[in-house]
């Protein structure tokens, strides 16, 4: 992870004494609490990572994602969807990506409504760049040996499923 200068307590342990005094549930907070910090501090380190490339998190998944695509390009529609994000969020990381030369808008084929983001030769080649770096650095849970990844991912997915992620 990033290095920063770290509190001298663990502020969750705290935040879940404090709860307990006054609320249920210290299990379930304490463990949303910890997710949702650590997805803040992996996010940070993540984007911290890409700077050099001209990318954030966000624009280096929509060009993982169009790398996956059969064509290397999809709808903005379904690139949202695809995403979780807004509409209007995927509007602006294409706008990014395109200004950068990363992507490229094309009419769909037979769709005169929708939209395509294409990827470029450039998206293709500063996607492998950026892929190794966040590959070195372990994606931010490098603290993690593999078998603990493999559990964490394995905990992480009911609860992805629950929240309607996908059909388990």
């Amino acid at each position: 992870m990033a290095r920063r200068t770290p509190l001298p307590f663990d502020p969750i342990a705290v935040a879940a004494r404090q709860w307990g005094l006054r609320w249920q549930g210290v299990p379930e907070m304490r463990a949303v609490t910890s997710l949702m910090r650590v997805q803040q501090l992996v996010l940070a380190e993540l984007d911290e990572l890409l700077r050099p490339h001209g990318l954030t998190f966000a624009r280096y998944e929509a060009l993982v994602l169009l790398t996956f695509s059969r064509h290397g390009s999809l709808p903005l529609g379904k690139m949202g969807e695809r995403l979780q994000v807004h509409p209007t969020s995927v509007t602006s990381i294409v706008d990014r990506l395109e200004a950068s030369g990363h992507v490229v808008r094309r009419p769909h084929p037979t769709d005169g409504r929708t939209v395509l983001a294409e990827l470029t030769g450039s998206g293709r080649a500063i996607v492998e760049l950026a892929t190794a770096d966040l590959v070195g650095a372990g994606f931010g849970v490098g603290a993690l040996g593999s078998d603990q990844l493999d559990v964490l991912s394995s905990l992480l997915t009911p609860v992805r499923s629950a929240a309607g992620d996908f059909v388990d």
